[in-house]
């Protein structure tokens, strides 16, 4: 077998043949990593003219010393549990980034560890891919071990919903209560999706930076933004939902409510005036004062909502989510909602909009992507957890980080710079 660079388009045909393959490995992804100063390689392992594994290979220049660090990122596109296949090719990797100055290759495969289901508990007989960690040990790749929370480059613990076969009403039935109530409500106030224009990334960049003053978090800037869009949204992997509502047709839909209440009544009325046909009395006051006190408190809310049209306008953005489509699923990345407009719940819309593009153009999986692996109740992230639950689905918790060390002095150096550097990142910070 021969280790050769090749071409994104052969990565990509042999790579949706996988289970690994993700947005990760594309050419829009490595283009990206370029504005952050990464280099990129493409190869693939062949024997005679059929590709058996392949790789992106980012590099990045390490300071001071003439090194680099390559990363591929969530792992390399191989079958795992063949142990011969994993040895050949880790050695033509080795020798591949060695020849280039390697110090070490970082590697987090998407592969599932053990099976869990909606709770995070782990399911009987399921799908056990702990092979595949001990194959990768086996030749010498240092892993990283089991962390439960959010500290690894990509989330190893993950929220999915399968939409398989599956349509909305489908995924509906799998959810709680109150999220398909949040759902109609939305929709009865006139919540609305739409996708954004390259021109309006301000939108979800204002969005984004109201979330991040909410939550302690430094957003990106919108350049940031700009390049993911003109790296990825071409070739479809990348797409923007923002959900607004729309003051008028709240209006306009209580308005409506309001009326088939009053019809309501007054047939109910005439129903109890005539007096041939008898009407339980005790039932036909409760009715008719429970459906007025209705009409009072949908009035206050005409009220309500004209103040607030009055304030955010007739329209105003409540939300929105960057979403990355490649493979076999829908990805939720980054997502945020200001803060003055969060009882719409707009994130909701937003999440079951996603759902519904994945059912309707055939995709196998929904990913909320990242969770944390502790679901105590102490754990501050367990409110994140609780929310991608609430739609149904289950936990995936992938195997983690790999370092393939090339080079053990510059590896241990490397290590004690980046740790002193970060350390003096959050000093500064």
């Amino acid at each position: 077998m021969k280790l050769k660079e090749i071409s994104f388009d052969e990565l990509e045909k042999f790579a949706l043949t996988t289970d690994e393959a993700t947005f990760h490995q594309t050419k829009g992804w490595a283009k990206l990593k370029e504005y952050n100063g990464w280099k990129h390689y493409v190869v693939g392992l062949y024997e005679n003219d059929e590709m058996k594994a392949g790789a992106l290979l980012l590099a990045k220049h390490v300071p001071i010393v003439k090194k680099y660090m390559f990363y591929s990122p969530r792992g390399f596109l191989i079958d795992y549990h063949d142990f011969e296949l994993l040895k050949i090719f880790t050695k033509e990797i080795k020798n591949f980034a060695k020849e280039r100055h390697g110090i070490f290759v970082k590697i987090d495969p998407y592969v599932m560890y053990k099976q869990r289901d909606i709770n995070g508990d782990l399911v009987k007989d399921g799908t056990d891919n702990s092979d595949t960690i001990d194959n990768l040990k086996r030749l010498g790749y240092k892993h990283f071990g089991f962390n439960l929370m959010q500290d690894s480059l990509q989330p190893r613990w993950m929220h999915t919903i399968t939409v398989k076969g599956k349509n909305a009403p489908d995924i509906m039935k799998d959810m709680d209560p109150k999220t398909r109530q949040i759902l109609r409500k939305n929709e009865r106030l006139g919540v609305k999706v739409r996708e954004i224009t390259r021109d309006e990334l301000p939108i979800f960049k204002d969005i984004m930076q109201h979330t991040g003053e909410r939550r302690e978090f430094i957003d990106r800037p919108l350049s940031y933004y700009e390049n993911m869009w003109d790296s990825l949204h071409d070739d479809g992997i990348l797409k923007i939902l923002i959900a607004e509502v729309d003051f008028n047709e709240e209006i306009k839909n209580i308005e409506k409510e309001i009326e088939a209440l009053e019809k309501s009544i007054k047939e109910r009325r005439e129903k109890y005036e005539d007096k041939s046909k008898p009407m339980n009395e005790k039932k036909y006051h409760s009715k008719q004062e429970f459906e007025k006190s209705e009409i009072k408190r949908l009035q206050k809310n005409i009220e309500k909502t004209k103040d607030m049209k009055e304030k955010y306008g007739e329209k105003p953005i409540l939300g929105g989510i960057l979403f990355l489509i490649y493979g076999r699923e829908v990805l939720s990345l980054y997502g945020g909602s200001k803060a003055e407009l969060m009882s719409f719940q707009s994130a909701y819309t937003l999440h079951f909009a996603g759902v519904k593009y994945a059912i309707d153009n055939h995709y196998d999986t929904y990913n909320f992507y990242g969770i944390t692996g502790d679901f105590s109740e102490n754990n501050p992230l367990l409110g994140l957890y609780l929310f991608k639950k609430s739609f149904g689905g289950q936990v995936v918790e992938l195997i983690g980080e790999f370092d393939l060390v090339i080079s053990s002095f510059w590896y241990h150096a490397y290590k004690i710079s980046y740790g002193l550097y970060h350390k003096l990142k959050n000093i500064k910070r």
